[in-house]
């Protein structure tokens, strides 16, 4: 019964001064929604890549070059501004045992331009297994062959929305394009596919020999003068024979490169299971970081409350007197104050919660030409709020209660 009575006294407390609760709770609404609306958008990201990398495969090596002097993921970010893989390398990685597929890539972005209609696309050089190792169809037309690759053909196959942008409802077979002022001829058409999780469409691509792109558009050499290579994709015969062939691409390279043996390699082999887990790593930290900043509000709510509470105190000093001589105890005044701020706490999460909620769901539903973001509020993340709002509620009014509690009835009732 106690309980009961303490809550409705709460209750009457906090309806009392409406507007001084409702900005008191204002801080938890802003810091709770913003903190779980970061982690389910978050989650929902973190999802998105997850099914990326399952829809290519498990059975993919992703071999790029590295800078051997930047540690860890920065090796990884330079080592794109360094030419360290050649097509020779590349071939040598599909002469492999298990390797079923190995796919060298290079890109860029190109302006496409076709009368007086124009496209912006990435533009990426490879070869004829680029087709079936993306798992890519054809609407029409063909893909790039063995053929254009050894005659480095003016030759590009591109997305739907690449043809679409420029030849409308005509067919794209055939037709010219101009791409830094030279004339490709349109061999193909690739079937829609929407965006990736890395945030370009596929629909927006455009597909040339990779010998072509070496030669006719974007040249970039190795330090020993050959045509360089900013990645390889290896398709192996399975993910079992995953560390065997990583083992001997290393073994390939490094004797290729001459790498002494005390030296670090200048290229890295990643596995999805790796390059998802870093993706994943970025995310969590990027979550971590926004929500700290959403924890400042947390911050200042806890210390609104505190304060409030303080306030409340001493306003119902001759209350908390009276209370006492009647026979309340330390614990029912302790207890009574400590509801009064959990109330507070818990009611400003519920509806920062539910606002989070809200602009989640809005997020969902943001269509970015295919490209959605499926935020989620998982269960995980309702019982976190519900938590954190709670052990604030209690953390901001222990100290407040404790000094309501401590107070002489007899200097109380006689306060003011």
């Amino acid at each position: 019964m106690k309980f009961i009575e303490f809550f409705s006294i709460a209750i009457k407390s906090l309806l009392a001064n409406k507007l001084r609760s409702a900005l008191t709770m204002l801080g938890m609404i802003i810091g709770v929604g913003a903190v779980i609306t970061l982690m389910s958008v978050g989650a929902g990201i973190q999802n998105m890549i997850t099914s990326t990398f399952e829809e290519l495969g498990t059975n993919l090596l992703f071999v790029q070059p590295s800078n051997p002097e930047a540690p860890g993921m920065l090796g990884l970010m330079y080592g794109g501004f360094t030419a360290n893989l050649d097509m020779d390398d590349a071939e040598a990685i599909g002469r492999i045992r298990s390797v079923t597929g190995m796919v060298p890539v290079n890109e860029n972005f190109v302006k496409l331009i076709a009368g007086n209609e124009d496209s912006v696309a990435v533009i990426q050089g490879s070869n004829p297994d680029y087709q079936r190792v993306y798992g890519f169809e054809i609407a029409s037309g063909q893909f790039i062959s063995e053929v254009n690759l050894a005659r480095r053909d003016m030759v590009v196959v591109v997305g739907s929305t690449v043809a679409e942008d420029l030849f409308g409802s005509d067919d794209a077979v055939g037709q010219k394009v101009k791409i830094r002022d030279k004339r490709f001829t349109v061999i193909g058409v690739l079937e829609p596919r929407g965006m990736s999780s890395f945030g370009f469409s596929w629909d927006e691509l455009v597909v040339t020999p990779i010998t072509t792109f070496q030669a006719r558009l974007f040249a970039q050499k190795t330090p020993s003068g050959k045509d360089a290579v900013q990645s390889v994709v290896v398709q192996l015969a399975s993910a079992e024979v995953m560390d065997e062939v990583t083992e001997e691409i290393e073994t390939i390279l490094r004797k290729r490169h001459k790498i002494d043996q005390d030296e670090e390699d200048d290229f890295a082999i990643l596995s999805p299971e790796q390059l998802m887990g870093t993706f994943e790593t970025i995310t969590l930290a990027l979550t971590i970081f926004l929500g700290m900043i959403g924890a400042i509000s947390l911050l200042v709510g806890s210390i609104g409350i505190m304060n409030i509470m303080l306030v409340s105190v001493t306003e119902r000093t001759r209350e908390i007197g009276l209370r006492k001589a009647i026979g309340a105890k330390r614990r029912d005044i302790l207890m009574q104050f400590l509801l009064e701020a959990s109330m507070l706490s818990l009611v400003g999460g519920a509806i920062g919660l539910t606002g989070a909620w809200l602009v989640a769901y809005g997020i969902s539903l943001i269509d970015l030409g295919g490209f959605t973001i499926n935020a989620v509020v998982s269960p995980f993340i309702v019982i976190l709020a519900v938590s954190v709002s709670v052990f604030i509620g209690l953390a901001s009014g222990i100290y407040p209660a404790m000094r309501a509690a401590r107070l002489n009835p007899i200097d109380a009732l006689h306060y003011g």
